[in-house]
This record gives structure tokens, sequence and C-alpha cells, in this order.
């Protein structure tokens, strides 16, 4: 983010630098190459200020010669930026990604869309809607609008967490048309324009959007290799002092990792002691392969969490809620009346009946979500072994590292071969994790398959010469 500052320890963390060894031409070339990974994997914010070449050769433990060839060459590749008098800035040479959303296309024939990460509804949803139409002429005589949610919704999802030791009432519960829903009305209720919104990065596409839009400044901690940098995190929200902090903590969106319980609390024992308000996004909670998340603890009032019920059972049932206390629920209720009246009972009834059917249709579920992560994984390491996965402990797609950061030319050679995807910049801020794309296994596995065999074409088909030309200006792309 514009603004910020990298932290020479953190940074000196992420490379693991040592002492120079070798010669200083193999030790500035690998400093520079450490570098621009971290860049490119968003594990470095653009627009931030690098420490000074006295400080950074003091702390990686390189020589000041060392520091000066790495950045020269980084500069010269577009990864850095000087300013006179203001110091040496992280960049790209293509300047910031647009933020295009996928879903906005129209379908074409035969084509594989792996741009959306769901499943298709199974016969589970085909009856909790008959039931629900059943029930129907029992709400007929209201008006229809309620600015909560039906009671047996509520009471529903209230008792999940209960049976998940969290003790919850319907009161705390709002009901919303989708989780992203919630979140926005989240944001309308709890921030105003201008305000920080701390981020895990990468992070849910449309969570970053819904920040924008409304006005706020997101701010990204980098993700390391594995688990969440509690350090970092902390070290964030006590320097900037966000209003709210947005957490994906299972299974994450893209990554599929899951948040322990002690980094949780850790976490909001910060955002209490600077009056943020955490929001741990929960949507994908229950789709894990092998063992189940940590059981949720009761951190306090300041603690929101975000369900729903699309992306377990299916992105059509637009239903999702807010588990809060009495403060977030009213000032939710205060203000959501611009952003919608409430969700249409029909799919909260379903909804219901769904919460009621319990674990047994979610187990097949998760099997399926297994076996078919498992066959995208096997498929992409024989066809394309250069490319970087790792099996996720849930969730609904990959997090794929490719050998270049190429990931939105790859998107527009795929298409015309038949299969949709989206590229890793549109999980970060201002266009990072250009070496990335998300690729969900919710398919069935002949159609995986398939989009393994046409990716590997068009990546094949992938000319690098103008990947290597630097823009000199350095101005952002409007």
């Amino acid at each position: 983010m514009p603004g910020s500052v990298v932290n020479p320890l953190v940074l000196a963390k992420h490379l693991q630098a040592g002492p120079d060894s070798g010669s200083g031409e193999a030790a500035y070339r690998s400093l520079a190459e450490g570098l621009k990974r971290l860049i490119l994997d968003g594990r470095l914010p653009l627009e931030a200020r690098l420490p000074g070449e006295r400080r950074l050769a003091e702390t990686l433990g390189h020589s000041r010669i060392t520091i000066t060839a790495a950045l020269d060459r980084l500069r010269a590749d577009g990864f850095v930026v000087s300013r006179v008098g203001s110091g040496s800035y992280t960049a790209l040479p293509s300047g910031p990604a647009g933020r295009r959303d996928p879903m906005h296309h129209r379908d074409a024939a035969g084509l594989i869309d792996m741009a959306t990460a769901v499943m298709p509804a199974s016969e589970h949803v085909h009856a909790a809607y008959a039931a629900a139409l059943a029930s129907l002429p029992l709400h007929l005589p209201g008006h229809g609008y309620s600015p909560v949610g039906l009671e047996a919704l509520r009471a529903s999802v209230a008792s999940h967490y209960e049976a998940e030791g969290l003790a919850t009432s319907p009161e705390q519960i709002v009901v919303a048309a989708g989780a992203q829903n919630a979140f926005a009305l989240l944001l309308r209720a709890l921030c105003r324009p201008g305000d920080a919104v701390v981020i895990d990065h990468p992070t849910f596409h449309h969570a970053i959007d819904a920040i924008v839009r409304a006005g706020l400044r997101p701010v990204p901690v980098a993700l390391p290799q594995d688990g969440w940098d509690v350090e970092a995190l902390t070290a964030t929200i006590t320097r900037t002092r966000p209003r709210l902090i947005y957490l994906v903590g299972a299974h994450h969106n893209p990554t599929g990792r899951v948040m322990s319980a002690d980094t949780e609390a850790a976490v909001a024992a910060c955002a209490r002691k600077v009056g943020a308000t955490v929001v741990f996004d929960d949507t994908l909670k229950e789709l894990w392969f092998d063992t189940p998340p940590p059981a949720p603890r009761e951190l306090g009032a300041h603690v929101v969490r975000l369900g729903s019920i699309s992306k377990s059972w299916w992105g059509g049932l637009r239903i999702g809620w807010i588990r809060a206390a009495a403060p977030a629920v009213d000032a939710v209720v205060r203000s959501r009346a611009s952003l919608g009246l409430g969700a249409p009972i029909i799919e909260q009834l379903a909804a219901a009946a769904l919460l009621a059917e319990g674990e047994a249709p979610l187990a097949i579920r998760r099997k399926t979500l297994s076996r078919q992560e498992a066959r995208l994984r096997e498929t992409l390491a024989l066809a394309l072994p250069d490319w970087e996965t790792q099996r996720p402990a849930g969730g609904l797609s990959l997090w794929v590292g490719l050998p270049q950061p190429l990931s939105e030319r790859l998107v527009g050679a795929a298409e015309p071969l038949g299969v949709r995807i989206v590229p890793g910049s549109r999980f970060g801020v201002d266009g990072a994790f250009q070496r990335f794309v998300r690729l969900p296994f919710t398919l069935p596995e002949a159609d995986l398959e398939q989009a393994v065999d046409r990716l590997g074409r068009a990546w094949a088909g992938l000319d690098e010469r103008p990947a290597k030309r630097v823009r000199r200006d350095h101005r952002p792309v409007l």
C-alpha cells in the first residue's frame, strides 16, 4: 500500500538471508531474484518504501556493494522505483493490474468455467426447496420483510454454533443474501470512508472489491509459506489502527489453509486494544478433508463471524449470516435498508431445511471434493510439472504457483482454448500475485482433466518476449 515501509527484520525472515557466499555477482543476483519473488508473490506490498542500503546491508548480512547491485538490477527490471529525496519503492514493470471481475462475462458453448469455485447442487437442495414451498403459505399473510431474518433459520444457525461449543442465541444472528452481502452490510454499518481494513494477502477477491467500493483502504498483510504471520498481523493492526480486520480462517480462499485457534485469539486480543472489529469468514469451514478446523472460541463482543449455505450446498442459494454481539447487530439493522430489505423468504426456508439435514450429506460432498482435488493435482503434476501445487486442508480450490509471472497472459490464452480461469492478481492488492492462478476442483474429474489439457496448451503457446519489456515511466495503469 502507498506509504507503507518494509520492515528489514521481516524482510530478512522472508529471504532467510545469510552472509555473502560465493562470488559477488552470484550474491547480488540471488538477492535480486529473492526480492523479485517476494514482490510477485505479494509478500512485499507494492508502493512500499524499502530500507536504506546501509540498513539492508546490516540486516541481511550482505556487503553494501551487493545491496547496491541487487537494487540496480531490480530498477532495470522495473521491480524497484527510486524517487529523489524519498527512497526506493517496490513496483511491478507493468504497473498495478485492474480488478476485472471474472463473473462479468457471457458463457460460450463448450467452455469449462474454472473462474467460479462453487459446487453443483445435490438432490438435497431440490428437496429443501420443495419443503420450503410447502411451508410458504404460513408466511404469506405477512409483508415478507425481515431486517434480521426468519426466526426458524436464525434458531437453526444458532444451534449450529452451539453444537460447535460457541454459545449463541438467535438474537445474535442476522440473515443476509449470501455472505458477500453480509460483509457489505458490516462495512456499511461499522466503517466510514477512508477507514483502514486489514486483510490477509492473498484473500477472497470479492471481499477486496467490497472494501474498495465502500471507499475503504485495504491494508494487506502477506501470508507466509504456512499459516499466518501473527507478528506481522499484530504489528500492522497496532500501527494502522484499522476500523475492521477481515480474515478467512477456514478454509482460506484461495490457499485452503486453516487458522489455528491461538492465532484467532492473538488477532482478537490485538484488535481489542485498538478498538477494531474482527470479522472471521467461515463460509468454507465445513468443507474439510481429513480433520475439521478448530472449534470457534468466544473471543469478545468485537469479534464477528460470517457463515453461508452457498459454498457448502449451492451458489444459487443466496443465504448467508452474521453472528455478532448486540451492538453490531443493531448497527447492521439500522443501516441495511439502503442495501436491501432482507433475504427472500423461500430461500431462508430452504436454508433452514438444509441445515436440518445434519452431517451426512456434507460428508458425501467432502469425499467428492477430496477425490476431485487429488485428481486435479495428479493431472497437473503429469501435464505441467513445473507448476507448484500443495494439497489444501479443505475448501474448493488450489492456489497454483507458475514458473513465471504470467497469470494474466495465461488467462487470455486459455479462454480461446475453452477454459476460463482467474489470475492470481484478482486475489491481491495493486497487481500482486501475477505468478499464481486459482484452480477450483469443484467440477467432475473428466472436466478437470480436459481443463488441464487446455491449460497446458495455453501455457506452451505463450510467447514470453513481450513479458520482458520494461515500462520506464512507472505511471499507474488506470
